[in-house]
């Protein structure tokens, strides 16, 4: 009752707060709760304070992120934070806004008169999808689309050589693996999933399957990503090795065999540009030394709702990184306010991430991974597979064509001189454009035609740049960030934005008691993520 009348009042204060100029603010009692943040607060109507329970070297990549967009106010409070309403037309500052969403056929956008940037170079924008990326490309080559996401490996040289396209690649700051939950039998036993490590060709598997300038991976982290350890080196493929420890493993389960699920989607992805094909090969691969695998084709957001929930034993997933740091790769996957997808955190592990975290230091901080990438090879949460570059196809009169390192296209500043609108073309329909409880990369590249963050991506860059703040400060010990915003901002339907839009969107993924903590599934898997637990989470 206590906490039911809490959020009463604490949804009272706010809607008031809101409407009389009051400024917004929530302090954690303690950092006892395990998430990041102590509070955050509006100090004035244009500057935002977040103090940290831990120094945080990264937080300025973070709170660029398209799953960190700003919302109005008004329209979370009127929606009661979830619903169609918020979830297919959220109301944004960025350089689109909806106009409408067929579901199943297109997303259409219209130019924001309001943005206060540039305005965007075309009128409209128009994302379509379809899994298959031959089918992408001949649309592309029809003249139907103006750019496709993820060409297929096979396509490359024809692209090349067809004047009337442009190609235009990425880096591979992504990876793909094999999670393996050890809740379900018998990934319980770490020689079984040792096994697998040994099992598996992964050099096969990106000869055959992936785009040129993809390696093999030996770590979960890309070697140009920070936390890269060399030294660490990864299980060799040798099947003689793993039918020896599939062996023990059975002893030791006392079965004679063993039956196991792989699931995947058929989201192509720059880490995993052929599921299905990639899916069988594994099949084959693990069959090779008696594993016996029935493949699961799950839908996409199902997919991603199950695996991050664990209710998946053994899949295909991947990360395309917000940044080039190990926190952006470890501690989402592997620390403290991580998705319950690999079973069973590793209680030395989420210590090591957490210190590492902690510290803006690249020298104390480096044996702090190298003692964390040992632990992921032997323990084998999970098996990374491929580290995958990728590319975007464009018309070629397309001008400004851009391919970004992590897959934030700028749609504003492309121009298409035969007529007023773009045509986008990816591999996937958004699950819904509420990114604050979003997590796949598709939909938060919709998201983010809509919704400003506080800072956002420079072009064809990783590197963070002003948006919604012109500039921050930060303390000496990382904990404490103050953010200046933009004066004059406008969302889409005209109304101002201010500190109380950027307090009120955090404080609706940040604390669980919020009334307004809803979206889709409620879960806020980005957020946990990057911040940890939330506050007053349910036991």
């Amino acid at each position: 009752l206590s906490l039911l009348v809490l959020a009463l009042v604490m949804s009272l204060s706010w809607t008031v707060s809101a409407q009389d100029g009051e400024l917004l603010s929530l302090t954690a009692d303690s950092c006892d709760y395990g998430g990041a943040f102590k509070s955050i607060e509006a100090v004035d109507a244009l500057t935002v304070k977040f103090t940290l329970c831990n120094p945080d070297p990264a937080f300025n990549y973070k709170v660029a992120s398209a799953g960190l967009g700003i919302f109005s106010t008004e329209q979370l409070e009127s929606t009661g934070g979830g619903g169609p309403e918020l979830l297919d037309n959220p109301i944004g500052t960025g350089p689109y806004k909806i106009s409408n969403w067929d579901k199943g056929n297109e997303l259409v956008l219209v130019r924001n008169e309001n943005y206060w940037g540039e305005p965007a170079g075309e009128e409209t924008l128009i994302f379509r999808w379809n899994a298959e990326s031959a089918a992408r490309l001949v649309e592309l080559q029809a003249g139907n689309v103006d750019g496709v996401d993820n060409p297929a490996p096979g396509d490359y040289a024809s692209v090349e050589a067809d004047s009337s396209l442009q190609l235009l690649s990425r880096a591979g700051l992504n990876v793909m693996y094999m999670g393996m939950n050890n809740q379900y039998p018998p990934f319980d036993n770490v020689k079984f999933r040792q096994a697998i490590g040994y099992a598996i060709d992964k050099q096969r598997l990106v000869d055959n399957f992936y785009t040129p300038g993809s390696v093999a991976a030996t770590q979960f982290l890309p070697t140009i990503a920070f936390g890269y350890t060399p030294e660490v080196e990864p299980f060799p493929f040798d099947q003689d090795k793993a039918r020896e420890l599939l062996a023990e493993a059975a002893a030791e389960e006392g079965v004679d065999s063993f039956e196991i699920t792989l699931s995947y989607r058929e989201a192509v992805r720059s880490y995993l540009p052929q599921p299905g094909v990639v899916a069988q090969d594994i099949q084959a691969q693990l069959g090779e030394v008696g594993i016996n695998v029935t493949l699961e084709l799950v839908e996409n957001a199902s997919f991603l709702d199950e695996a991050y929930s664990g209710n998946l034993e053994m899949y295909l997933l991947g990360w395309l990184a917000d940044y080039g740091d190990a926190t952006n790769f470890l501690d989402v996957h592997f620390g403290g306010g991580a998705p319950e997808q690999f079973g069973e955190k590793i209680p030395e592990l989420v210590e090591l991430l957490a210190e590492g975290a902690a510290l803006a230091d690249e020298d104390a901080r480096y044996p702090i991974y190298l003692e964390a990438n040992t632990l992921l090879r032997d323990l084998a949460p999970m098996l990374p597979v491929a580290h995958g570059s990728s590319a975007v196809v464009y018309a070629a009169r397309i001008v400004n064509a851009n391919a970004h390192p992590i897959g934030y296209e700028s749609f504003k500043v492309l121009e298409d001189p035969d007529d007023d609108n773009i045509v986008w073309m990816q591999s996937l329909e958004p699950a819904a454009l509420f990114c604050l409880d979003e997590i796949d990369g598709t939909t938060l590249r919709n998201c983010q035609q809509i919704n400003d963050s506080l800072l956002g991506y420079e072009l064809n860059s990783a590197a963070v740049v002003p948006s919604l703040a012109t500039d921050f400060t930060v303390n000496d010990d990382l904990t404490e960030w103050t953010f200046n915003l933009r004066e004059g901002v406008l969302f889409s339907d005209g109304s101002a934005f201010d500190a109380n839009d950027v307090v009120l969107t955090y404080i609706v993924a940040w604390d669980a008691s919020n009334p307004l903590h809803v979206g889709r599934e409620g879960t806020f898997t980005y957020f946990q993520a990057f911040f940890g637990s939330l506050l007053n989470a349910p036991e």
